[in-house]
């Protein structure tokens, strides 16, 4: 690859970067040509970036964006990697846990793709153990509906209360009608 396409790619990678909040570095090496289909199908379906990069071009955007920043990634930049941005925080992670569940309904017995690690909410998770973490993490839009319907739980009570008081209120009146009328 010439210097220069080596640039372009390193300008691409650098703007994904800073476009997408999270980030998670997946190795995707015993993957075939039909299950990489396969799984790049799901990632565009659930919203999700995928693209196989080369690790030293992907270090050399992570340092020109802030190499402290990125410094967890470095480690785990060994072999191939394919990169996977999103702007919801768990749906790479829900790719991948339904990916590898499609795989062993297939009776395929691969234990990849794998998490390398991932940069979600500015934190760091390093190795495919964290995949259930991430997987369980609410995105933006769940977030933002549980605080909704917290914040509606008491008013819906209070109105609730109102409106059986008035029935409880009519009820006694009634009953003290029919009883003076008797």
């Amino acid at each position: 690859m010439k210097k220069e396409d080596k640039a372009k790619v390193i300008e691409q990678l650098k703007e994904l970067l800073e476009t997408y909040p999270h980030a998670y570095l997946v190795d995707a090496m015993a993957l075939d040509a039909e299950q990489t289909t396969a799984l790049r199908r799901q990632c565009f379906q659930h919203g999700v970036k995928m693209m196989v990069v080369k690790n030293t071009l992907l270090h050399r955007a992570f340092v020109d964006i802030n190499e402290e920043q990125y410094e967890p990634f470095h480690p785990y930049l060994k072999g191939t990697s394919a990169l996977m941005l999103s702007e919801s925080a768990n749906a790479p992670a829900r790719v991948l846990k339904d990916f590898h569940k499609e795989l062993k309904s297939a009776g395929a017995d691969i234990k990849r793709p794998s998490l390398k690690a991932a940069y979600v909410y500015d934190t760091f998770y390093l190795g495919a153990g964290e995949l259930d973490t991430l997987a369980a993490l609410k995105s933006k839009e769940e977030l933002i509906g549980d605080i909704i319907s917290m914040l509606e739980s008491p008013i819906m009570d209070v109105i609730s209360q109102a409106s059986s008081a008035g029935n409880t209120i009519h009820g006694v009146l009634e009953t003290l009608e029919k009883r003076a009328e008797a």
